[in-house]
Parts: C-alpha cells; sequence; structure tokens
C-alpha cells in the first residue's frame, strides 16, 4: 500500500514564502510523476504543478515564475517551493502520485492534504 504524505503548510502573510514536502513511502514498483494539487472552499480541486521521473516540470499559469517544484527520486520525495504568495493562494494542497504499485496496476494516490493560509 502507498501513503503519501504532506508536510509544510501554516499561515504566511501576502509576499511571504513556504515550502510544502510530500514523502511516498509503502509498497510500489515505480513512480510515473508526482503532482501538487489545491482546492479552495467552493471551488474544485485543481492542478498546480507536477513533475515527472525524467524531471519535466508542468506549472498552472497563475503560479508561473512564483512556484518551483522539485523531486528526489532516490528519497521518493517531492517539494513546492512558494515564493510571493498570494491570498488567492490559500487552500488546502495535496500532494498526488502517479504510481505503479505492480507492474500491472497504476494509480492516482493521494495525500491527506495540508492547509496555506495567505492572510495578513
Amino acid at each position: 500500500q502507498v501513503e503519501l504524505v504532506e508536510s509544510g503548510g501554516g499561515l504566511v502573510q501576502p509576499g511571504g514564502s513556504l515550502t510544502l514536502s510530500c514523502a511516498v513511502s509503502g509498497s510500489f514498483f515505480q513512480i510515473v510523476s508526482l503532482g501538487w494539487y489545491r482546492q479552495a472552499p467552493g471551488n474544485q480541486r485543481e492542478l498546480v504543478a507536477s513533475i515527472n521521473s525524467g524531471h519535466a516540470t508542468n506549472y498552472a499559469d497563475s503560479v508561473k515564475g512564483r512556484f518551483a517544484i522539485s523531486r528526489d527520486n532516490a528519497a521518493n520525495t517531492m517539494s513546492l517551493q512558494m515564493n510571493v504568495l498570494k491570498p488567492e493562494d490559500t487552500a488546502v494542497y495535496y500532494c498526488q502520485g502517479r504510481i505503479y504499485s505492480t507492474p500491472y496496476q497504476f494509480d492516482h494516490d493521494w495525500g491527506q492534504g495540508t492547509q496555506v493560509t495567505v492572510s495578513s
């Protein structure tokens, strides 16, 4: 069973920075890609950024130039450096993994989420 655990959320003032981390543990065959999603109250969950095993990245337009996603394949961890945070970045942030638990079983696995609040 695969487990994804996020950490690093909290309260920050506008213009500030936070770093989120995600650790993947358990039994699995291969991590194809990892990503960060967020969901604000009343909104649908949206992709923030993703990174594949080759470290190719993809960002939502709203965070380009402010957020940076990175990944340590050996440690099975991922981070999201968030800079110049805005109140509209306030949301629950979820770590997602596209993971082969066996060579034949592919799943989308989710963490429990971590709250990020940007407010003065």
